[in-house]
């Protein structure tokens, strides 16, 4: 019989019907098209047939006529599938509710190891993780992957040379390397201090050692600043030279930047989308409707679900929608000098000791050309321009 799984959706009852009057109960369902199939005779007076489940109550007007007895023997498809299903719901749901229980558990942070780190480094470290939302009882598909912790991790905490990040099970596993503490430098028996670069003193305080320059001499590179050899001239005695030797030298930097620039920024306006990837078909669950930005940005990421160690075909996925706007920034030439000469100051930071501190600067050339400004500064830096040089036995001053 064709499309009889449409009839098992529906729902089947298979009938007994027994009487004597058998052959006019048939006619009668054929008068009033009442499809019936799957009949079999038993015997003289009892036959069995199937039937639509929504056609049984019109089984009664032909029954009467034909003095015959109807019995329900069986019952299949969909509705009485459901009545069962309904029936054992109980032990279905909890069943149903166990497993979703479980995966979530088992897709969430249970465990947080770090290895290789010092006390205070660790400490750090699971503040920053703190911040960056990797904590006990968090969905992983709610953290960022890997690749943006560890590159997170090693911007923000800067006693980290590297840090490796991995994910098992539940448990995120970091393997931490600290930056190495500079090697203080070797004090030698006996030493000198010199100048490493040419400069003006502007400060002196000598622990050890007799002071060769005073305050406000020029001093090139190489120049003897304390001498390691102590005492009169007929006997002197060789000692490590010790101090701090500040004096201002010269650093030169040059600047361009245009007055008119374009570029993108974000607004901070953003949608997130959570969708379950089964088969390469998504299925969004979360975050529904259109966002109405004209230029955006979307960052994807996903998670893969897992059962203990095994990986599920089941994927969440994040969408992160950011609105994104194009900005033009004009400077005046006033502005423009002032955003160059910090674009500067912020180079030459980068070039000096930690130690060291700008004493002012001056503009040696300043022009606009092309749409854009062009200075050309110098600055004056407070450092520390001493050095050690080993007193090699036989030297003189």
């Amino acid at each position: 019989m064709k499309n009889q799984w449409i009839n098992h959706f529906v729902g089947i009852v298979r009938v007994k019907v027994t009487g004597k009057g058998i052959e006019r109960f048939l006619n009668q369902l054929t008068r009033k098209e009442i499809l019936i199939w799957n009949v079999k005779r038993h015997g003289t007076e009892a036959i069995t047939f199937q039937i639509k489940v929504t056609d049984v109550k019109k089984l009664r007007g032909p029954a009467r006529e034909g003095e015959c007895k109807i019995r329900f023997i069986e019952r299949a498809g969909g509705p009485f599938f459901l009545r069962r299903v309904w029936t054992n719901s109980g032990f279905l749901f909890g069943a149903v509710a166990f497993l979703i229980l479980f995966l979530i558990l088992s897709n969430m942070v249970w465990g947080i190891e770090i290895k290789g780190a010092s006390p205070a480094t660790e400490y750090q470290v699971r503040k920053e993780l703190d911040e960056m939302g990797v904590k006990i009882g968090k969905p992983h598909f709610t953290i960022e992957n890997v690749d943006v912790i560890q590159k997170e991790l090693t911007d923000k905490v800067k006693a980290l040379t590297w840090v490796g990040v991995e994910l098992q099970g539940t448990t995120y596993h970091f393997q931490v390397v600290e930056k190495e503490e500079p090697e203080k430098p070797e004090l030698y028996d006996a030493q000198n201090l010199i100048a490493k670069k040419k400069a003006t003193i502007v400060k002196m305080f000598v622990e050890e050692g007799e002071q060769v320059v005073a305050i406000n001499d020029t001093v090139k590179k190489g120049q003897l600043l304390v001498s390691g050899l102590i005492g009169n001239e007929e006997e002197k005695k060789a000692v490590a030279a010790r101090g701090e030797i500040l004096g201002e030298t010269w650093y030169r930097s040059q600047v361009e930047l245009p007055l008119e620039s374009t570029f993108q920024v974000f607004s901070g306006e953003e949608r997130r989308k959570y969708y379950l990837n089964i088969a390469n078909t998504e299925i969004p669950f979360w975050g529904f409707g259109e966002h109405k930005f004209k230029e955006f940005e979307i960052e994807a990421n996903d998670h893969r679900l897992k059962l203990f160690k095994w990986e599920l075909p089941i994927t969440i996925g994040t969408r992160t929608i950011r609105e994104r706007e194009e900005v033009n920034r004009t400077y005046t030439e006033k502005e423009a000098i002032k955003k160059a000469t910090d674009l500067a100051r912020k180079d030459i930071k980068s070039q000096i000791p930690e130690d060291a501190t700008i004493k002012g600067e001056e503009i040696l050339h300043q022009s606009i050309n092309n749409g854009k400004v062009k200075l050309s500064i110098l600055f004056q830096i407070v450092e520390d321009i001493a050095e050690g040089q080993p007193i090699i036995q036989g030297d003189e001053e």
